[in-house]
Order: structure tokens, then sequence, then C-alpha cells
């Protein structure tokens, strides 16, 4: 008998905070919703300026409120996706597999996490509404090329921990960029290491591959 594992993003988030999925589902879109990055922009200044911009839009955008899922996934493969290195996330997330994947392999890993990710955040950006973002004292030197930005999600029942693990990108004009995030404790890129690990464990690479596939060309979103 086959057995499906199943790992959607937002199921991951819903273990982290049981009781707070709105506030996981903001974390999960404000990463990154601004038109380009500044290349002289301190971390923390970055962090605040996209959250702030992700409200507005969600605020004034007719689209956003109605759920049209075409502009939904155009917005987040425009707006959010640039702001991360995908790469570095996804190598990170399938574990010691990355490194004996062939280049095939790895194009059609990043390829299908990344459309699990734009339809996940598609479908969580109406769903931000009215919450606020403070940025906590950033405890870095101006020399570092990595960070580490704490924030406090404000709006639900209680305040939330969210932090993000930015690196400076190689080329300086394109600023600062996400690899990872941390809502009340638990890593997202980790969340998704142990549940790939065991599809891989039981399938191989081109089993999660297929997983991932098939999960995609469902378009559910849960």
């Amino acid at each position: 008998m086959r057995t499906t594992l199943h790992f959607p993003f937002v199921s991951a988030l819903a273990c982290w905070i049981a009781a707070s999925r709105r506030l996981c589902i903001f974390a999960c879109v404000m990463l990154g919703l601004c038109a380009t990055a500044r290349a002289e922009e301190a971390p923390d200044a970055f962090i605040k300026r996209l959250t702030t911009e992700l409200l507005e839009t969600v605020k004034n955008d007719p689209a956003l409120k109605t759920g049209d899922s075409q502009r939904l996934s155009q917005l987040v493969d425009q707006k959010v996706m640039p702001h991360l290195n995908f790469q570095r996330m996804t190598a990170a997330a399938v574990g010691p597999a990355w490194r004996q994947a062939t280049p095939e392999q790895r194009i059609r890993l990043q390829d299908e996490f990344k459309t699990l990710l734009v339809r996940t955040y598609s479908g969580a950006v109406s769903q931000v509404k009215d919450m606020s973002v403070a940025i906590k004292p950033l405890r870095a030197a101006a020399s570092d090329n990595e960070v580490l930005v704490r924030t406090e999600v404000r709006g639900g029942a209680e305040p939330v921990a969210i932090d993000y693990r930015l690196e400076k990108a190689a080329d300086a004009a394109n600023g600062w960029r996400i690899y990872n995030l941390n809502v009340a404790g638990i890593w997202l890129v980790d969340t998704y290491r142990t549940q790939f690990g065991q599809e891989i464990n039981a399938r191989g690479v081109d089993g999660l591959i297929t997983s991932l596939s098939e999960r995609n060309k469902g378009g559910v979103r849960k």
C-alpha cells in the first residue's frame, strides 16, 4: 500500500501556533511586498518597510480583498519571491539529499517548492487585516553580512515573536534577502526539512518532487 506524506506549508505553520493562524499567515506573506531593495538600507529598516508596504497593499487593493486568485498569484510571485534567497532555502529544506541531487532534480525541486509557496501565500494574502509590527533593537555590526531581525506582531489576542534571518546579497543593488523565518520559536526551513526528509527517506528525491508536483497541481490550500 502506498503511503502519502503530506507537508503543506500552512499545515506546518499551524503546528507552530495553533491558536493564532492569522498571525502565522501574516508572517508568511509579509516577507516582502516592495518593488526594489535599497542597497544602503539597514536590515531592520528593510523589514519594517516591507511589512508596512504589505499592510498598505492589502488595505488598498480591491482584488486582494475579493480573493482574485490570478492577481494574488501575480502579486506574490512578483513582490514576495524576489526578496528570498530561494536556492538557499530550498537546499536547506531538502537537507543532505540536496548534495546528491542532479542539476535537473535541483531545478525541479526549486520550481515545485516555489509553486507551493506562491500558492500558499496567494491564499493567505487576503486574510491579513488589522495587524501591526514592532521592530526590536538590532543586535548586529554594520559590517555583518548575515543578521537576525527580531519583530513582534500585534493585533491578535497576544503579541507573537517573528524573527527573520537575512543575508546581504552579493550584488549590493539587491540589498538584503531573507533565507529563514521563525514564528514563536520554530524555524520555517527546519520544519520543511523534517517533512521533506520523511518523504525522501520513503521515496527518494524523485518521490519528493512527485509529491510536491501533485500537491501543486491539486491546488489544495489547507
